[in-house]
């Protein structure tokens, strides 16, 4: 439980000011895009954080970094509220995407410690519902937020809720990486641990599917409040609450996915979840392009997207850190620094493609397909030895 809401941090902060962006851009002067953008220096802390701290806690444990990493996140929120300008406020969204990405790969460093194949996807799925059930409420959240304050209130909200992580997590957090499972720090030693990663070519191939998926739900992030309030006329609220809609289909999904774990394997639900989510991408874009269907015409075959991706998303990294479990805070690292870098490039796309559900359904199939390619070309998922069903790897 209290793994999950350092691991909530990280959507919370990408998604519950979503409502709020086309204020932001008129409060600040600014254009959509350049909005957008600060969506972008958001992800682009979370991959280069993750890059630093996922290492870092191979060397010196979970506990210490996750825990500070979340104390810059409060901090970063705090001078939010003072930001003078677009540029400023985009600087500071990279820092408080840094600070987030303490839960975002410690948290999947604590699986790969205590659990392996089938039992860390479980436990990955279970996680998901975490990072599924924050997009549901952190727009909701965000929009009544909203109805009593200006969008700046929103960050008061999230340092708070990062503040009361810090302490709660100083007394309950326990330390999961023992000393003598730890690794020697330095930046020769972790550019030798990244060095061997990128030579396991499933491993790598394994981290760009979980990336061009991500890229998929990143251009539904970034584009949705412009599609469903400037292109279909809803409000601050209705935004939320289709969006929330969108991310329950998500949850379900991550959930369905422990059960289907118990009859195929995980690569098995990779491929067709991944093959779903495409199909129902192209449905979207065919949908859009013509404008059939309106509102719904857009927002079901999305749903159908997040379903078919929730399906796929805990198993590719699940898959991708039981190759490595002496190094699992690099290989989560490395594994959330292209899942958030991917999301960092993509995001701008969908503006500069044109901010409505075209340019939306664009990405989103590009990115799928694309994933698709690279499960057939390099995965070679039929090749994947079938991981075996042990739970706990380590006596903590």
């Amino acid at each position: 439980m209290t793994l999950g809401a350092f691991v909530a941090v990280g959507p919370l902060t990408i998604d519950m000011y979503l409502p709020a962006l086309p204020t932001i851009a008129a409060d600040l002067g600014t254009t959509a895009s350049a909005v957008q953008l600060t969506l972008t220096g958001t992800l682009i802390g979370l991959a280069l954080g993750q890059l630093v701290l996922g290492p870092l806690s191979d060397a010196i444990g979970r506990r210490r970094p996750l825990l500070a990493g979340t104390a810059l996140h409060v901090v970063a929120s705090l001078l939010i509220l003072i930001a003078p300008n677009i540029a400023v406020l985009g600087a500071l969204r990279v820092l408080q995407g840094v600070g987030a990405a303490a839960g975002a790969v410690i948290a999947l460093a604590v699986v790969r410690d205590l659990f392996d194949g089938r039992a860390a996807a479980t436990m990955l799925s279970r996680l998901f519902l975490v990072i599924g059930a924050a997009p549901v409420l952190a727009p909701t959240i965000g929009g009544e937020v909203l109805r009593f304050t200006t969008w700046r209130g929103l960050f008061v909200v999230l340092a708070v809720y990062g503040l009361l992580l810090v302490i709660g997590g100083w007394f309950a957090l326990r330390e999961t990486l023992p000393p003598e499972r730890r690794r020697r720090s330095g930046v020769a030693t972790t550019m030798r641990t990244y060095g061997s990663l990128f030579r396991d070519r499933t491993y790598v191939g394994l981290v760009f599917v979980a990336g061009l998926t991500m890229a998929a739900l990143f251009s539904y992030i970034a584009g949705s409040s412009f599609v469903y309030q400037g292109q279909y006329g809803l409000d601050e609220q209705e935004f939320g609450l289709f969006f929330g809609v969108g991310a329950v289909w998500l949850i379900a999904a991550t959930q369905l996915n422990p059960v289907l774990l118990r009859r195929w394997a995980p690569g098995e639900i990779l491929v067709a979840g991944t093959a779903a989510a495409a199909l129902a991408g192209v449905v979207l874009l065919a949908l859009a392009a013509t404008g059939t269907g309106g509102l719904l015409g857009v927002a079901l075959p999305l749903w159908a997207v997040l379903f078919a991706a929730g399906l796929a998303m805990p198993n590719a990294p699940a898959l991708a850190l039981s190759r490595h479990g002496d190094a699992a805070g690099a290989a989560a690292a490395l594994l959330g620094a292209v899942q958030f870098g991917v999301g960092a490039v993509v995001s701008p796309v969908v503006g500069l493609l044109g901010n409505d559900a075209v340019a939306m359904g664009t990405v989103v199939v590009a990115g799928l397909t694309s994933a698709l390619v690279v499960l057939a070309l390099v995965v070679r998922p039929w090749r994947l030895a079938a991981p075996e069903g042990a739970g706990a790897v380590a006596p903590h």
